[in-house]
């Protein structure tokens, strides 16, 4: 286990950038949708939607949190890369198994239901059906 302690230090200057990276983001999706209703050209709309969302990157680009975020987001792919995937020969063994188990469950339950009905009308209320 590592002993090292995690200092956030986050600056006024760094919240307000996220702050507006977020009403940048709020403000292409908004343009998108109204210039959309005043029918306008899909290019137009696109290019409402995509400048808000470019707005939104350059500005959390320049702060500490957005850095960290992407510090995250290219670990993360690195993580992905390290996954050792089924072959297709294991995937479809592990989804016989996992169909054949739920077919004998469907059956067991079946049979339980049935039983206890039998039980319950039959032999304990003594209603014929």
């Amino acid at each position: 286990m590592s002993n090292q302690s995690v200092q956030t230090v986050s600056t006024s200057n760094d919240k307000f950038k996220v702050a507006l990276a977020v009403v940048a983001t709020i403000a292409g999706v908004v343009g998108f949708f109204v210039l959309k209703g005043q029918n306008k050209p899909a290019l137009v709309c696109a290019g409402a939607l995509v400048a808000g969302l470019l707005i939104a990157v350059l500005l959390l680009w320049t702060s500490a949190t957005g850095r960290d975020f992407l510090g995250f987001a290219k670990e993360s792919v690195r993580e992905t890369k390290k996954v050792v995937w089924p072959t297709r020969k294991e995937a479809t063994q592990i989804t016989m198994v996992v169909f054949g188990f739920v077919l004998m469950m469907a059956i067991f339950l079946w049979g339980t239901d049935k039983i206890l009905e039998f039980l319950m009308y039959d032999v304990i209320l003594g209603w014929k059906q």
